[in-house]
This record gives structure tokens, sequence and C-alpha cells, in this order.
């Protein structure tokens, strides 16, 4: 079962976490048993961030836990370690500076684990919901980021172009939403031409993903995700390391499926469409070109100056629907660039918009969720990068500089209708483990925006 919550009531006899820093250690120390303060002090226990200590009782059981909790305002998460460190057993936070919500979410989403394939889910710890804390909301939000973990950990033999339709398509049927979905060649008839020309080479035909839900009438929000479902690199094909990660290059569609569950999840009184262009660039045959020019949804011609820049392709058709409603505020995920790594890490996805009020609520949700992005600049002078001699644009500047931003530059001319839009260059990865965050596929930004929504939607 691994990490769970439990209310106060399922809880047998719960072991109390005293969580200490260098600054309450005497405060907490003067409450604890004689014996477990003796036993603290005997084994040198310090209460440095991430610091462990079970305390045994008389009887041999526990009598508590000491946790380490400096420099926890920085990381409220760090109660994930909690999940994977303790025994099996319940467990009721005693004494904690920190928001109990934060902590109790960081517990939960540090006993995540990927078991499709036969691996662990870990100790079963248990640990009483913390006063203060919403249980819904816990619930709620750990659920969500669990399914984009999954579909992101999930490989690309198991999770194609129509498995990533499946799991739109179990969200639909669950909350009472509508699908269409366009596959193979109808993508020509149904004008999503660059859609089409990355998917087709693979034997699993590429598709456009459309749901919708909620009242027709009320505020239109609408998330768009590049589902890549395994990116080669096409003809200009990646070498081996480069592909070792591309099962997670669908990170963009596992974070809007995952953020439309949130938002349907609550209740929220907008008009939800999630549109997802999902496709595997495969080689074969009848793989696009670099030089290849293709029309787009909106009328813009694009030369292919590298098939490895497919993300934005894709994007651009799914962008041209979303925006031909001109929703209230239009949302796109993508792992699209590895410029963004260079530039701010895999921890702190960049962020592009326009529009003030919204960068700024982004940044201060981001911040109270712990769940941060970096506004980057949709900085014009670049957009000069883009232009192409025979067409009206090249997916892929042959100048080194700016990637992130010349990415989203190539976005934001397939929206022009949309109230406010944001772009968002996810990682959708750990690359390694660190408290409530385990290696591998991650949500990221959608915690921020499920409070930001919820606040003008709510």
């Amino acid at each position: 079962m691994g990490a769970q919550l439990i209310r106060a009531d399922e809880a047998r006899t719960p072991r109390p976490i005293w969580c200490v820093t260098p600054q309450n250690w005497r405060e907490v120390a003067s409450g604890l048993p004689a014996p477990a303060l003796a036993f603290g002090e005997t084994t040198g226990f310090k209460a440095e961030a991430g610091s462990l200590l079970v305390l045994p009782a008389a009887d041999g059981a526990i009598a508590g836990v000491l946790f380490g909790c400096d420099g926890a305002p920085r990381d409220p998460l760090s109660f994930g370690k909690l999940a994977t460190a303790l025994p099996a057993g319940d467990y009721a936070i005693a004494h904690a500076p920190v928001d109990p919500r934060l902590a109790a979410l960081g517990f939960l989403l540090g006993g995540y684990r990927f078991t499709r394939y036969g691996k662990r889910a870990g100790a079963d710890v248990r640990l009483v919901v913390p006063e203060g804390a919403d249980e819904a909301y816990l619930r709620r939000t750990a659920e969500a980021v669990t399914l984009t973990r999954d579909l992101v950990n999930t490989p690309a033999n198991d999770l194609g172009p129509a498995e990533i339709e499946a799991a739109v398509r179990t969200l639909a049927s669950r909350f009472g939403g509508q699908v269409k979905v366009t596959t193979g060649d109808d993508l020509l008839a149904a004008n999503f031409p660059l859609v089409h020309a990355v998917g087709r080479a693979s034997p699993r035909a590429p598709r456009l993903i459309d749901l919708s839900w909620g009242d027709p009438s009320a505020p239109k929000v609408t998330l768009v995700g590049k589902g890549v479902a395994f990116d080669t690199g096409g003809l200009d094909i990646k070498p081996s390391s480069g592909m070792l990660l591309m099962k997670k290059d669908m990170g963009g569609a596992a974070n809007a499926i995952g953020l439309a569950q949130m938002i349907m999840a609550r209740g929220l009184k907008v008009r939800l469409r999630l549109i997802v262009a999902a496709v595997e660039n495969a080689i074969d045959g009848s793989a696009f070109r670099p030089g290849d020019v293709f029309p787009s949804r909106k009328g813009l011609t694009v030369e292919i100056g590298n098939t490895d820049a497919e993300g934005r392709l894709i994007l651009a058709d799914a962008l041209s629907l979303a925006d031909e409603e001109a929703p209230e505020l239009l949302i796109d995920f993508a792992t699209l660039t590895g410029a963004a790594r260079v530039a701010l890490g895999p921890q702190l996805p960049p962020a592009y918009t326009d529009d003030e009020p919204l960068a700024a609520d982004l940044a201060r949700h981001g911040a109270a969720e712990a769940d941060p992005s970096w506004r980057m600049p949709l900085w014009q002078p670049y957009a000069s990068m883009l232009d192409s001699k025979i067409a009206d644009l090249n997916n892929a500047p042959g100048s080194g500089f700016a990637g992130s931003i010349t990415a989203a530059l190539f976005l934001q001319r397939f929206v022009s209708r949309a109230g406010a839009w944001l772009h968002l260059d996810i990682f959708a990865w750990n690359p390694s483990s660190r408290p409530g965050r385990p290696e591998g596929g991650e949500a990221q930004t959608i915690r921020a925006l499920d409070a930001l929504l919820a606040e003008r939607y709510g």
C-alpha cells in the first residue's frame, strides 16, 4: 500500500513526529519523554535538514520520531522523506513549524512508486491528516500527480498515441466529459496537416484528441498538451543517449491531463477543453524530411529545419484549434526544448506569457505551492531567427542561441484570439530523487495552476 493518509479515528496509537530545527530544538526537547531525550542525546542527533531518528520506547516499540526540518520553509515537501524512511505503522505530526497541508502533501507525493512492472510500493506508513489540512485537497492532488507520473513513467511500448487517447477517454467517462478524436489520414481532411506530418511514419496512427467538459456558457479554459509518445528525432535522428528518456516526450500531455483531472474533480465553474496532439516521431520511408514545407491549420507555411523540433509542429495545429474559439485562458504544456534545461535546469520550468496579471498569479501560487516556474521573455527581436527563405516560418533556427525563447515565439504565431496564453516548457522528470519527488516522471506547474484556477473560478 505504501504511504497513506488516515483520519485520526482510523489510527492505531499513532507515533508522534517532532519536527525540529536548530532554533526550536531546545523547546521540543524539553517536552520529550526522558528516555527518548536521552536516546537522542546519546546518538548525537542534530536537528539538521532531513535528519531522522526513530526513538525507542521502553517496551521496544517506537516512542516517536525526530525529524530535522531545518530548511523546510524553503522546501515544504521535505516531509516526503518520511514516506520511505519510516518503519511501517501509524504516525501523527506533533510539532511542525511548516504548512501542515504541504507537509502532508510532501508525505503523500514522497510515497509514490511506479508499480506497473512489479516494483513494490514500500512499507505501509500511514500519516494522520494534520489539523488544518484539507483532506479532500490532499487526496485529489495526490491522485492527479500520481496519474501524471504514471503516464510519464510508462514506456513507449505500452503507451502510444492510442493509449494516450484511452487515458483521456477514461477521464471523460469519470467526470461526464465528451471526447472527439481525429485519427490517421483523417487529420488531413480535418486540417491538421502538421500533426499528420509528424506522426505519419509510425505504424501507430497519430491523432488529435479533444475533450470538452462543463457548462458551455462558463468562462472557457483550454489546456493543450504535447503528446509525443516516443521521439526518435525523425530523420535528424537522436544519438542513443538522447533517446533514453524519450518515453517522457509526452510529459506535456500527461501534465495537461493531470490538471484537467484536478479541474474536474474540484468542479470549477469553467468550460474546460483539453486538446492533446498524440503522435510517435518515428522513421520509415514516409517520414517527413528536413527541407520539406507544410501548411498549418492556421494557414502559415512551415519549412522543416530539423525533424527533431517536432513538438512545436504538432502544438501549432493544436493551439490553432484551441485559439479559434477565443478561450479566456489558453495554457499549453510541452517537453519542448533542451535549451530550457540548459537555462534553468530540470526543477524550474520556463513560463512564457505577455499577460502580466497571469504571470504574477502563477509566480505567487508557484511559491505558495512549492511548484515553481520562472518567467522568461517572449523577446520579439529573436522572432527573425524563425524566418524562412521559402515559407512563412522555419521550425528550427540554425542558431544555437535562445532555443526555448524561439520555440515559444514559434508557438505564439499560432495564438491570436485567446484572452491570455501561457506556454510552459516543462521537463516532466526528476533526474534523481528528492523528498516528495522520486526519480522519474513528474508533475510540474499543475499544482500551482490548480490553485490559480480555483482562485479565479472556484
